[in-house]
């Protein structure tokens, strides 16, 4: 451990050396690494250059250890090694620390990951890094209105966002640039990349064959602070695609049935890896949108290996330098070794892959179209859809766009429109300019559709819903990412289900859950009978793309006189307070706030919707803490008892309570806990609230790496049966603490009044991440390393 603590204290001096000279280091360092191709990153890095001949040079070194075929995960992880000569490479096991290629961030997680890194005192960010606004704008009237107005509402965010990244060395898109990882697509992945982002979504980037990886902003502060970023050696699962996509089935199928084989935590610890003949059938923003919803299995990322479509989308995107230098490393480093082994291996046959929608609640209830019907009459769900939503992050390409368009197209050619509201998300101003000029957005006007700004918008929660009161039964079809309860509309009593655009398009015409359009026929206005022709669009537009307006700010070459002010009186920022040391006692009598029952999400924990506001402003959003947990003791969301005097309140009411009386608490959950966002408030605000450990059956990995990152204890039940020996009058001690070490479980002891039960704890805590349990948080022992 003192190695590791002597090197983690050799990167802090090194940084406060870099970051001395700023913007001129920066280039040196990047140059010193990246100038064998002399090809660019990017059109906005043009002094930071591609890594293959490194990355290369760092991979025969591990190749020669492991002495074995890789899987194309493997290369490009293993090729981005701090110490590619001694780290330790065990899958599911080692910890590696690595050197990511660059951070990117969007607007709501950005706040709390840029306040971080000012309190750390660092100068500069050291990698490329970017912040997206996207999350803050509600879905109202249509685009340019509710752009108009999330500008005027969130003015002190972006106004401090764009200072911020000025003064530290960030790109910064503005609000209407689209959504990050559509811009991350378009403008900064490459194959090979190995990119971390504060969102759960960012495996996207795996559609052009980077690993890129969702992350909690305390791990975004590490790299922009030039520390090695550790990850759990991920395991590797294997999808061999075979046959081909056509018809009514699309890309997105893939990941729903892959969803539907795994379940939402079947991928946590590994990264999805897709290979076959049936790979190269699929576009290149298909691969996204499989590569995206990998989140939904809790995968670390999901990646496809480089061939001719990701060429021709980079080549398409202005970007054909990099599709022939990554031509030149196809088979070192962007392909699976022939012969590699996968730790699991799911066969898919595209030939045969039926269209599917999945929900509602949970993304990984599948449902072949065929049974869709039949499975919603069954289970009672409402069978009139009120809503159609396509775009967002996962599907809003142009391909997407210009598939659904000629649904509607032949449905209009027989006089019919919509039954219903059909609302279409543009993923970048780039693909509403691009849409809006070769007449597609025209086909959805006429269609009845509406065109919302080009932003997350109704996919997260930011929708001013006016159709249905809350607690109102209802159905909506979106081809989104996630589905959780209330997840879209804040109405729990809302069935989402996520499919396909195409589908979303045809069971908007159709207006029912039980209509399927490759068997099913539509009454026109003529009254003849006909059915829907299968869906067609263009992979790439023949025009090229329309850039639209230019939505970027490039930093200045130096920040030092850009003055980034907080309000203290802001309810929307707040500087961070640092959280306390651990006091190296034992944890005894700790009360249980919150013993929660079944899935419980970082939007159950941290509601995202409302309260993305007030993601700058720890003490303001830790009001929504649990709130949409379900507590065990009543079956009931925010109304828990207060252990301390007896009162029923809501969750972050009790406690605060407990913390303005110095009571320590911890709360208990069940399997995979934390799974959806990456959000790392779901973590920062029982610490801030007074939390001390999180004692569950499993966790899900971003959240757990999120918890260690805070100085929480995330603790697993060794015998999961222990879940139901915790009372919420149980009294929890931790002990032997002090001996805490990696692997070793942890000694507890509940109480439940006279009664005295001894269980045992896992955690997956290594030296590192022990280091931040005992200074208080990982941002603490930065400054302690630093000092």
């Amino acid at each position: 451990m003192a190695a590791r603590l002597m090197s983690a204290k050799a990167q802090v001096c090194r940084l406060g050396k870099h970051v001395a000279s700023e913007a001129t280091m920066v280039r040196q360092f990047h140059a010193s690494c990246y100038t064998a191709s002399k090809v660019a990153l990017s059109k906005f890095d043009s002094d930071v250059y591609l890594p293959y001949e490194k990355l290369n040079k760092r991979l025969e070194v591990v190749r020669g250890r492991l002495n074995r075929p890789l899987t194309l995960s493997e290369k490009v992880l293993y090729s981005h090694l701090d110490d590619p000569e001694n780290q330790d490479i065990v899958r599911g096991t080692s910890y590696l620390r690595l050197r990511p290629d660059r951070v990117a961030m969007q607007d709501a997680t950005a706040q709390m990951a840029l306040l971080q890194f000012i309190s750390s005192g660092l100068k500069k960010v050291a990698v490329p890094s970017t912040v997206h606004c996207d999350h803050l704008i509600e879905a109202q009237i249509g685009g340019p209105k509710d752009l108009a107005r999330a500008k005027d509402l969130n003015k002190e965010v972006y106004d401090f966002l764009a200072s911020t990244c000025a003064k530290y060395g960030l790109g910064f898109w503005k609000p209407g640039s689209g959504i990050i990882h559509q811009i991350i697509l378009e403008n900064y992945a490459f194959p090979g990349l190995l990119m971390i982002g504060t969102d759960s979504h960012t495996p996207n980037g795996g559609g052009l064959g980077g690993l890129c990886i969702g992350v909690g902003g305390a791990d975004a502060v590490d790299v922009m602070a030039d520390i090695p970023w550790e990850l759990k050696c991920p395991k590797v699962i294997g999808v061999n695609l075979t046959g081909k996509i056509s018809g009514w089935t699309s890309p997105k199928d893939v990941i729903l049935k892959v969803a539907d084989i795994l379940t939402v935590k079947g991928g946590t610890g590994a990264i999805i890896e897709y290979h076959g003949k049936g790979v190269d059938s699929i576009s290149c923003t298909g691969m996204a949108t499989i590569c995206n919803m990998g989140a939904e299995i809790g995968a670390t990322t999901s990646l496809f290996p480089f061939n001719q479509r990701m060429g021709d989308y980079l080549k398409s995107t202005g970007r054909a330098g990099i599709a022939a230098e990554a031509q030149k490393y196809q088979g070192k480093i962007l392909s699976a070794d022939k012969n590699c082994e996968y730790d699991e291996l799911i066969e898919i046959n595209l030939d045969t892959l039926e269209p599917h929608v999945n929900g509602p609640f949970t993304p990984d209830l599948g449902h072949p179209i065929s049974k869709l019907g039949e499975n919603s009459k069954k289970n009672g769900y409402p069978m009139d859809i009120r809503v159609g939503l396509i775009g967002s992050c996962t599907n809003s390409s142009y391909e997407d766009m210009g598939r659904c368009a000629s649904i509607a197209t032949d449905a209009m050619s027989h006089g019919l429109k919509s039954k219903i509201p059909f609302n279409v998300t543009p993923g970048s101003e780039q693909i509403r300019a691009t849409i809006e000029r070769d007449g597609i957005s025209e086909v959805f006007d006429k269609f009845g559709g509406t065109v919302l700004a080009n932003a997350c918008g109704p996919c997260i929660g930011q929708w001013d819903r006016q159709d249905v009161k809350k607690g109102d039964k209802n159905t909506i079809v979106t081809s989104y990412n996630r589905n959780f309860t209330g997840r879209n509309d804040a109405n729990p009593a809302t069935h989402c289900f996520v499919t396909s655009p195409e589908l979303v398009t045809a069971l908007s015409i159709a207006g029912r859950l039980d209509f399927n359009p490759l068997t099913d026929e539509l009454t026109g206005a003529d009254g003849k009978k006909f059915k829907l022709k299968a869906p067609f669009g263009d992979e790439l537009p023949a025009k090229g793309f329309d850039p639209g307006q230019d939505t970027y700010t490039a930093p200045p070459p130096s920040g030092e006189k850009v003055k980034v002010a907080v309000d203290p009186k802001s309810t929307r920022l707040q500087l961070l307070e640092p959280f306390d040391k651990w006091n190296g006692q034992d944890l005894t009598d700790l009360t249980v706030l919150i013993k929660v029952k079944g899935k419980c999400t970082t939007d159950h924990i941290s509601a995202a919707g409302p309260w993305l506001k007030y993601r700058g402003h720890l003490d303001n959003i830790s009001n929504n803490m649990f709130i949409g947990a379900t507590n065990y003791e009543n079956n009931e969301m925010n109304n828990i008892k207060n252990q301390r005097n007896g009162s029923w309140g809501g969750v972050p009411d009790v406690a605060r309570d407990y913390k303005a009386n110095g009571i320590k608490w911890v709360a208990v959950g069940d399997e995979n806990y934390g799974e959806g966002s990456s959000r790392e408030h779901a973590a920062l605000e029982p610490r801030h609230l007074g939390g001390r450990a999180i004692i569950v059956k499993s966790f899900a990995r971003i959240h757990e790496t999120n918890l260690k990152k805070q100085g929480l204890l995330p603790l697993t039940f060794a015998n999961p049966a222990d879940y139901d020996k915790i009372q919420p009058t149980s009294k929890i001690s931790l002990l032997n603490l002090n001996s805490l070490a990696p692997g070793k479980p942890v000694d507890c002891e509940i109480k439940n009044g006279d009664k005295v039960e001894k269980i045992k704890l896992n955690h997956t805590l290594n030296d590192l991440q022990i280091g931040w349990f005992k200074a208080g948080s990982a941002l603490n022992r930065m400054k302690e390393l630093a000092q």
